[in-house]
């Protein structure tokens, strides 16, 4: 199978979309093996614009929504970045092209070691994991330029000065979710 050209064209239909403003995302998004983040029995399903199962009772979220979350963070290429939420490790490397540092953390010790070993195979060596509880943060790494949700979350972590800085720091799926009802609304439509 031609993963490089099944990528590209995920790639180009993204862009075609007009939902990524940021260029460099399309880019990060072409230069990560989906397939590689996705078990055997799902990989021939790698490239469609869907979630996908990872085991454990996850899944590895749609690259529509990884590409629009990059977007949102406005990522620059000295920034160090908090993930809560590592999954299977796919968001973190598309960040990791993106910015200097990744630390992400997984609450599921299984999908951490499997992420851990995955992304070191795969030569990301500037995105550091560890399991544990994510309403915690990693202080000893803070404090980092942007933050980011990959896991479903009643609020927002309380900002905590050791972990994040500046305003709008923090990103994940429900605020992609409310820019993309506020665009809706804008130009007229309704929000569903």
């Amino acid at each position: 199978m031609d993963w490089a050209a099944r990528r590209r064209a995920l790639v180009e239909a993204l862009a075609e979309s007009d939902r990524i403003d940021d260029e460099r995302v399309l880019t990060a998004l072409e230069s990560v093996p989906r397939h590689e983040f996705v078990p055997e029995q799902h990989r021939e399903r790698a490239y469609d614009d869907r979630p996908l199962p990872i085991g454990d009772g996850q899944t590895i979220s749609a690259p529509h929504m990884v590409a629009i979350m990059a977007d949102l963070l406005d990522l620059a290429p000295d920034d160090r970045v908090l993930e809560i939420g590592t999954g299977c490790g796919y968001h973190a490397a598309v960040t990791a092209e993106l910015a200097d540092t990744v630390y992400s953390v997984e609450y599921r010790a299984t999908l951490a070691e499997t992420a851990r070993e995955r992304l070191a195979d795969l030569g990301y060596d500037t995105v550091a994991i560890r399991a544990g509880d994510g309403r915690e943060g990693w202080p000893e790494h803070a404090p980092y330029d942007r933050a980011y949700l990959t896991c479903g979350a009643a609020q927002f972590p309380p900002r905590r000065s050791s972990n994040s800085s500046g305003p709008g720091a923090w990103s994940s799926a429900r605020s992609v979710d409310a820019r993309r009802r506020s665009s809706a609304l804008e130009s007229g439509q309704t929000a569903s």
